[in-house]
This record gives C-alpha cells, structure tokens and sequence, in this order.
C-alpha cells in the first residue's frame, strides 16, 4: 500500500508541516507519495528531494525572513493598495519573489537535484495561471491514470515550482513562466488530495489549519488570516473529502508572516500527529499501539 501526503498553504504556519513530517518518521510511517500547496509546496519539495524533517525546520528558519522580507504592517498597506486602480503595487504585489526561487534552487543543488524529473519521489505543487483562471501541476511524474496533459509541467526548476506556487497575492508579483502568470495554487486547490491520489496512493492524509476565533481582542491581521482560512478550507472542502485522514493543526493566531513563531508552529505540527497517532497507524495500515 501507498501513503500518500497532501499538505495545504498556511503561510509561515506551513513550518508546521516539518513538524508532522518529524513525527510521523519518529513512529516508522513511511510517506510514499507528496503534495503541497504554496507553504506546503515548500516543505513537500525539501522532503521529497531527500532533506530529513529537523533539516526542513532549520532551512525553513534560516531563509525564511529572506523570502519573506517584510512584517505585518507592509503587508496591511499592500492589501490596501488593491482597491487603488492604477497602483503598480495592486498589480504586482509587493515583492518578486525571486528571493523564494532562488533559495529552493541552491537548497535542491545541493541534493544534486536541479530540476523536478530528478526527484525519485512522486511530488505534486498545484498554481493557478490568472490569465486562464487554470490550475496547473508542477510534478515529476505525470499521473497514473489517463488526464488531461496539458495541465503538469514536468520541465521546470524545483525553485520556479516552489515560487508559483506560493506566490500570495498582494504579497508576492505573478511568477512568469512563458505565457503562464502563476499566483498561489491555493486559489483552487489548498489541499492537493486528488493529484496525490493521482499518483497511486492508495491512502492519503491531508494536512490543513485551523481557522482561529475572532473576538474583541483580534486585530487586523487576525480578522486577514481569518478571512484566508475560511476561503482556503472552503475550496479544500471537496479535496478534503477525498482524502481518507484529515488533521487539522491549530497554531493559535499565528500571522501569515509571523516568523518569530516559527518553533511554535513546528512544535503544533508535531503534537498534532502524537494526538492523532492511532487514527494515523490505522490509515497506514500498522497495528495500534
């Protein structure tokens, strides 16, 4: 049997996913096949390469205010500035997000790996062409079963996969890809279940976050990431039910560009798979214990 592993967007929250990774090792389950969209796309693409979890934690923490570069606030004034028709900003985000491409090139080089066909592990990042209003598939492979082609796109570097893929809108410009203009696969598909199924697993464990509750003593960026939860989790309703596992990791108000929190969120990661960790077993197939 193939265990398939579908991790959603989540912004700095995605460290998180490393944190599931580690767990699940540490109780001998074993991930054949990988998803993730934007945040998630960043930790499946490290663990499909061959990196070790704790090793996607301390390169997540080491580049992540690089490829960030900004807190809160500029991000406040970006999402103004879409309602300003006429503003370079509302067109093309606030930063290139080359930093992001960049980055995933020289970690996957050092692995050996330049491009997705060189990954043995079958591994799927979702993106979304605005100007087709199109989900496409970076992968390695295309599916087993018979699709549509056209949508994968296996001649790519692992960096402008990653890139397209976590593109936010008003945070990141469209990453340009010949004809493409990518933005965050998120748009439509925050939870990849259906192209790791794609990919032969038998079984798939999607991972997502929960949205957290508003009250008198949230602010702006909280009432912002509630806002992105509840259309991420909206659009990931029918993946969701696709999938054979949900676990639903909450990281307590933790902000889109919150990197101070990054430990925390590797932590809620980690604890949520020891919480969920009979369920787990059972979906992989291995006796309780």
């Amino acid at each position: 049997m193939k265990l398939g592993l579908a991790l959603s967007g989540g912004g700095i929250r995605g460290i998180a996913h490393a944190g599931v990774l580690k767990a699940l090792q540490e109780n001998n389950i074993a991930i054949d096949i990988i998803g993730g969209t934007s945040a998630g796309s960043m930790i499946a693409s490290l663990y499909a390469i061959g990196y070790e979890p704790e090793d996607i934690f301390y390169l997540f923490k080491k580049h992540a205010k690089k490829i960030v570069g900004m807190n809160a606030i500029p991000l406040l004034s970006g999402i103004q500035n879409i309602a300003k028709i006429g503003s370079k900003k509302a067109i093309t985000g606030l930063k290139s997000g080359e930093a992001i491409e960049e980055i995933y090139n020289r970690i996957a080089q050092q692995k050996k790996v330049k491009e997705l066909k060189d990954i043995k592990m079958p591994l799927v990042i979702p993106t979304v062409d605005i100007t087709e209003s199109k989900e496409y598939i970076f992968t390695n492979q295309l599916p087993k079963e018979k699709v549509d082609t056209s949508q994968y796109i296996l001649n790519s570097t692992i960096g402008k996969a990653v890139r397209a893929s976590s593109s936010f809108p008003a945070v990141f410009s469209p990453c340009i890809m010949k004809t493409h203009a990518f933005m965050d696969g998120g748009t439509l598909d925050n939870v990849p279940v259906l192209e790791v199924k794609k990919q032969g697993a038998d079984k798939v464990i999607a991972v997502k976050f929960d949205a957290d509750p508003i009250d008198e003593a949230s602010n702006l960026m909280d009432i912002v990431m509630k806002t992105i939860d509840i259309m991420g989790n909206k659009i990931a309703e029918e993946s969701l039910e696709m999938s054979d596992l949900v676990l639903n990791i909450s990281t307590d108000k933790v902000g889109l560009l919150d990197v101070e929190k990054l430990d925390s969120c590797y932590q809620y990661g980690y604890e949520c798979v020891l919480q969920n960790i009979d369920k787990i077993k059972t979906v992989a197939g291995q006796e309780k214990t």
